[in-house]
């Protein structure tokens, strides 16, 4: 274990907790994965680069990691808040396919989006269609003392459960008008934990059950998903800011009706000692919601020319508990700030080892250790984690192969691939895919239109030039890190 005790925010309590885990040596966190409907925009991917550098801090403090993170497949409503239709069926309906092929692939895609961003895999991906008949029987126990049922299906009385809604510090029913108006619910909060089928429809996803055919809630599936495979109480729950009022509050009751129905001032009784949520990415032209038709998606900043990993630096610039605002410039300046270090790295990877006796880190690698280890400590401090290697990275150190060491060190926790030798500054040049002209070609022009500087013929220089921009390239004569040059979009 590093020396710098790991500091974490829990919403549960609103306070910097220590880290105390429930087994000893060991960390078991549960993610609130993706309803796999459509594509993930990259709000979404937002939770899963704070969720990455999560266990991935677990893992540099020196913790066994057992990650999980659900796919949901069924039960989620096109209203978070408990309302609507399902949105798999929906969206099943209107391509008219298989809601399996629909689940199956933007299954697929969100993989992909995990793996462009250097996401780490967690230890297990659950899939809700699997633990149907777990939610069955996890119904049926809590439903003697908790449930009661009404046309539409099964239902979870709040009042059954102390504290109910404290995590999201609404505990009155105007805090839960969100909520879906149902004939016949005790309390405006309770929600559904089994929909029975309407009379007369039949959906894709159904299954038999004591309270008839239909389909579990979307808040039963994490209570199931996250007991079965972690076992109650587990160390960490982490999820969007958009969670931690509707859906992870109902996973509590749920949790509290099948543990103990005792109050949330011992944090054990939640489910999960310790509950985090990353904040919002604001884009401020609305194109954030699925619902627009069309939205920003981890594939369009590629297709515009940014290279995934600039979008994850740009997360790690900003506290996962602040929002952050997401626009070109800034995902340039990202991408820009990358490449200075992919840069400082690929000198060091160069650079003639100097040798001398082992005799342990420099002092002044120490020190940015120290620094680095102090950082994510305090609640996944990545904007100050991101200096502390910046600066390691031009620190002037005798000893490369300590310095190379302690950088790879440093990027286990950031995740930016920069000792992967097919990862250089050449793939971070903005190139969107409808530009036409190839890299050869630009290079061989720049090559030329340097000998023209270089003799004076500015004539020639400036010629070059113009031809280049007229193909959609921008010469970037300017460029603090040396001759450099991107594309606007065809």
């Amino acid at each position: 274990m590093s020396d710098a005790p790991l500091m974490l925010f829990n919403s549960l309590t609103r306070q910097l907790e220590p880290f105390v885990p429930v087994h000893e040596g060991e960390a078991r966190v549960y993610t609130c994965g993706p309803t796999v409907y459509n594509y993930p925009h990259i709000g979404n991917m937002r939770a899963y680069v704070f969720a990455d550098v999560l266990g991935r801090t677990l893992s540099f403090k020196g913790y066994k990691l057992t990650h999980v993170i659900n796919i949901t497949d069924v039960g989620h409503l096109t209203d978070d808040a408990d309302a609507g239709e399902d949105k798999m069926e929906k969206m099943a309906a209107q391509h008219a396919q298989s809601i399996w092929d629909i689940a199956e692939h933007y299954k697929q895609a969100y993989w992909a989006d995990v793996r462009a961003l250097n996401i780490r895999e967690p230890a297990q991906w659950t899939v809700a269609t699997d633990y149907v008949p777990a939610m069955i029987a996890f119904a049926r126990q809590i439903a003697p003392a908790h449930c009661y049922e009404l046309d539409s299906g099964l239902y979870f009385d709040v009042s059954t459960v102390a504290d109910y809604g404290r995590l999201a510090r609404a505990q009155t029913e105007d805090g839960e008008g969100r909520i879906e108006a149902v004939e016949g619910k005790r309390n405006a909060a309770d929600f559904a934990i089994w929909r029975k089928t309407p009379p007369g429809e039949t959906r894709q996803m159904e299954w038999d059950s004591p309270w008839g055919r239909g389909a579990p809630g979307w808040h039963l599936e994490c209570s199931v998903m996250s007991g079965a495979v972690l076992g109650f109480p587990f160390d960490i729950h982490t999820g969007g800011i958009d969670h931690r009022e509707i859906h992870h509050p109902n996973e509590i009751a749920q949790n509290q009706a099948k543990c103990c129905t005792n109050g949330l001032d011992v944090a054990e009784n939640s489910g999960a000692k310790v509950w985090m949520h990353n904040n919002f990415l604001v884009e401020r032209s609305g194109k954030m919601s699925k619902s627009s038709g069309e939205f920003l998606r981890l594939q369009l900043l590629i297709d515009k020319g940014y290279h995934p990993l600039a979008y994850r630096m740009m997360c790690l610039q900003a506290h996962y508990r602040s929002e952050l605002e997401f626009s070109w410039e800034g995902l340039q300046a990202a991408q820009t700030r990358l490449k200075r270090i992919v840069m400082g790295v690929e000198k060091l990877m160069k650079a003639p080892a100097i040798k001398r006796v082992d005799q342990g880190p420099t002092p002044d690698i120490q020190s940015k250790l120290a620094e680095f280890d102090a950082a994510i400590s305090d609640d996944l401090n990545t904007p100050l984690a991101l200096t502390v290697l910046e600066s390691l990275i031009t620190l002037q150190s005798l000893d490369i192969d300590q310095k190379k060491t302690s950088i790879r060190k440093m990027d286990e926790f950031l995740g930016l691939n920069l000792f992967d030798p097919n990862f250089t500054r050449a793939d971070l040049r903005i190139r969107p895919k409808s530009a036409e002209i190839a890299d050869q070609e630009i290079e061989a022009a720049l090559a030329r239109r340097k000998e023209a500087r270089a003799a004076k013929d500015f004539a020639m220089s400036d010629a070059i030039r113009d031809e280049l921009i007229a193909q959609g390239v921008e010469v970037m004569d300017g460029d603090p890190l040396g001759w450099e040059w991107k594309l606007g979009e065809a």
